[in-house]
């Protein structure tokens, strides 16, 4: 298959290896809601933000949706948007890389871009996740009306590119019907099946078997038109006009249509690739919302509610894991949040806190906004504020000699459970969580001088260990019991640092 080369390609090819995982630390101040919530927002570089979530979800994002900047050669007030072309590739690459790693394989990934640098997109995404796992590309009409100062043609649309993880495990959604379809089917002659609209009977294609005459209740006869014949055989056109399934027109005079009733056709149908503004919103509708969430404050390039709504809806279900890594003022966050999905939201800038946690809260209190109205959303939930911390391990594979008790322990609780440790205190014990109880033994915590002594699980440690009547998981760097014996205690021994999730 055809790569894209660009200056400086290799180094992009090669940088998400060498980026180190980082430790996900919580700040209790910023989340908000239930203390439970799986949901994240992250504020941090989303390079290394995506490599500090893969030991955690590698694989188990159902939908990644990113609006990354455009590179239209303009400046924005949250967003440099004035990349150079193969700086613009060498950002994009190793993320692509890193997101693909995060989805699950029946997940899909959207993203909005336009003709800017859309068509070198299409080729990397190619590359990333492979041509043939190309879904569409979707146009959406961001704009409802002309430029009069467009100096060429007056630029009305953006891309939504889609593309599968593996395209032979996906299924996509389809879209509940509008009333404007539905009202399409009424029942002018009173039949019991209830409402019908008429079809068409013919093919476009002559076969004998189907050219013959049909008698009209009027007593007239008609034909095929030349060129086309009937969709039926003469038998099987007989018994639908004896089921009262071929309409005639009032008068019994009409060319036949075969009745299709609204009782016997699916309540659904799939998306077609052009979304247009009064489907899913457009550019003023979202700076409306943005408006009304933020006062003067605005954030530069929102998307509209009601397009995150179209997209999570043909791509998820509920509680599934939706992941934004471009996440700007929360859109897909908050949308998520009303439609009963997870998600991960990340988040470099400052509008982390002054625009996406502002904006959660306001969910989670059930104000009103956006398509709150459409899916009845109440308010309730919450969210977990993290920022990115020490690198785990050193270069050469060890704990980094800077990583805490509290910061590891913080991040061990994390990997098992993906809440945050509500306190990590001078105790080996981090807490139970589902009737098992999970241990660290690390950097002196049961008060031995030497800062390694006490690491190894042995059974003088484990009469000090606090007591947990069930399933234990105990992080340590040796342990010396017999398999015996970990089996009567329900005990799970991973080994530091080859166990922990961050390599």
């Amino acid at each position: 298959m055809p790569t894209l080369h660009w200056l400086n390609d290799k180094e992009a090819r090669e940088k998400s290896s060498q980026i180190p995982y980082r430790l996900l630390e919580a700040d209790s101040k910023l989340s908000f809601g239930d203390s439970e919530s799986e949901n994240m927002l992250i504020q941090g570089d989303n390079l290394e933000a995506l490599k500090a979530l893969l030991p955690y979800y590698a694989g188990q994002v159902k939908c990644i949706y990113i609006d990354p900047p455009y590179n239209t050669q303009s400046a924005f007030e949250h967003y440099e948007d004035n990349l150079e072309h193969s700086l613009w590739l060498s950002t994009m690459y190793p993320r692509l890389e890193m997101l693909r790693d995060l989805l699950a394989n029946d997940g899909s990934i959207w993203v909005s871009i336009d003709d800017n640098e859309g068509h070198y997109l299409k080729v990397l995404m190619d590359e990333v996740f492979g041509r043939g796992n190309f879904i569409s590309t979707v146009i959406w009409q961001k704009k409802y009306a002309a430029k009069s100062d467009s100096k060429y043609l007056s630029e009305s649309h953006d891309f939504i590119l889609v593309y599968a993880k593996n395209l032979s495990f996906y299924n996509i959604n389809r879209l509940p019907k509008t009333e404007k379809q539905t009202s399409r089917y009424t029942n002018k002659d009173n039949d019991p099946r209830g409402n019908w609209k008429p079809d068409n009977v013919l093919r476009n294609e002559a076969r004998d078997y189907a050219i013959f005459p049909v008698k009209l209740p009027s007593g007239r006869e008609v034909l095929p038109p030349p060129g086309t014949s009937w969709r039926y055989t003469k038998q099987k056109f007989q018994e639908l006009i004896d089921d009262n399934r071929i309409w005639f027109g009032v008068d019994g005079n009409a060319r036949p249509a075969i009745k299709r009733f609204l009782s016997e056709v699916t309540d659904s149908m799939p998306a077609t690739t052009i979304w247009t503004f009064d489907e899913v919103g457009h550019n003023d509708e979202s700076k409306k919302e943005s408006k009304l969430l933020f006062e003067d404050n605005l954030f530069g390039t929102p998307k509209p509610e009601r397009l995150m709504q179209r997209v999570i809806h043909l791509a998820t279900s509920p509680n599934d894991i939706i992941l934004d890594s471009f996440l700007g003022s929360g859109t897909t966050a908050a949308v998520a949040h009303k439609m009963g999905r997870r998600y991960i939201g990340i988040e470099m800038g400052e509008h982390a806190i002054t625009h996406c946690v502002p904006r959660l809260k306001k969910v989670i209190a059930g104000e009103a906004g956006g398509i709150s109205k459409e899916v009845n959303w109440q308010g309730g939930g919450g969210f977990h504020l993290y920022r990115l911390g020490e690198a785990v391990f050193d270069e050469q594979g060890h704990i980094n000699p800077k990583v805490t008790f509290k910061a590891l322990a913080a991040h061990i609780w994390f990997s098992e459970t993906h809440t945050p440790l509500p306190k990590a205190g001078k105790s080996p014990l981090l807490g139970v969580h589902n009737e098992t109880a999970y241990y660290l033994l690390y950097n002196g915590i049961l008060g031995d001088t030497d800062p390694k002594g006490g690491n190894v699980l042995t059974a003088r440690v484990l009469r000090q260990l606090p007591k947990h009547k069930g399933k234990k998981v105990i992080y340590g760097e040796m342990c010396v019991l017999e398999e015996a014996i970990l089996r009567k205690e329900e005990i799970t021994f991973k080994h530091i640092p080859y166990d922990i999730k961050a390599r």
